[in-house]
């Protein structure tokens, strides 16, 4: 009996943990912009251009599988791009939406680079567009100032996304485009 009193108090000790930690951070519910995120999902054929500061801009194309997961809290989208030169290169976002705060989240990591980007919302949020602005991870070198915008159109068969950079005047120039069609 000795030997099941410190068990006993281990697993009173866990449950009590368990009961704070619910306190601390209640769980919370979808709420209207993961009910726009639900529309992302499925599989995309994706037509990527970026618009160079010179010349051309460059045409790749692409496929991308969206689904909800964590509950259909959150929105993971897996792209793999097939480039001009004929190799592949793959991407990934996850995105999420607070209803407490009115405020969306990304964050995208691919195969390219070592970097993770993040950007977020300012709060406003109509039900149909996403806005999202950069936001650094390093606050001594923010980088470059961007903002992300991404709809639907044709009654959900057309996602558009476009990422535009912003110059010190607050100029908005587009560099990448995603025309993701469904599938």
């Amino acid at each position: 009996m000795a030997k099941c009193i410190p068990v006993i108090l281990l697993i009173c000790a866990a449950a009590g943990a368990q009961q704070n930690h619910n306190q601390y951070e209640p769980a919370t519910t979808a709420g209207a912009g993961q009910k726009l995120l639900a529309q992302f999902a499925g599989e995309w054929d994706v037509v990527k251009t970026f618009f160079p500061m010179n010349g051309k801009p460059i045409v790749t194309k692409a496929t991308c599988k969206q689904y909800l997961i964590q509950d259909g809290k959150f929105l993971q989208s897996d792209f793999t791009f097939f480039n001009p030169d004929g190799t592949k290169s793959t991407g990934t976002g996850i995105s999420g939406f607070d209803p407490k705060t009115n405020r969306f989240t990304t964050v995208w990591y691919d195969s390219r680079q070592t970097t993770m980007s993040i950007r977020q919302s300012d709060g406003t949020f109509d039900g149909k567009n996403i806005v999202l602005w950069s936001t650094p991870l390093d606050v001594e070198r923010p980088g470059r100032k961007t903002v992300a915008r991404a709809h639907l159109e044709e009654d959900g068969r057309l996602l558009l996304h476009r990422h535009f950079l912003i110059d010190e005047k607050g100029t908005e120039r587009m560099m990448i485009e995603l025309r993701m069609t469904r599938k």
